[in-house]
């Protein structure tokens, strides 16, 4: 499951890190590497980031969102680096 950390081929992009994927490549200067990570929401691949975490059951994924003082806003989404409106403008684009 996504939602439960595991060990993933990552680049960070702008403090944020994200599965190398088909839709989802290295830019010029970006290193992959290994890095222990979840998602704590599902989103697109293009634009959701995951974050380090070692919570591999239902128990310690309660226990690290209890925990955390990160939200996704702003935390896991990458459009909202890009502009206050991003998800908005996807909506009008059709994306939704």
């Amino acid at each position: 499951s996504i939602y439960y950390a595991h060990d993933r081929e990552v680049i960070e992009r702008d403090g944020m890190l994200y599965a190398v994927n088909e839709f989802f490549r290295p830019r010029a200067g970006e290193q992959r590497f290994k890095a222990r990570v979840r998602y704590r929401t599902v989103g697109d691949a293009s634009c959701t980031a995951a974050v380090r975490s070692d919570a591999d059951t239902v128990e310690k994924v309660i226990d690290e969102v209890a925990a955390t003082r990160i939200t996704e806003r702003g935390a896991t989404r990458g459009d909202d680096r890009v502009s206050e409106a991003a998800m908005e403008d996807r909506k009008r684009e059709g994306y939704f």
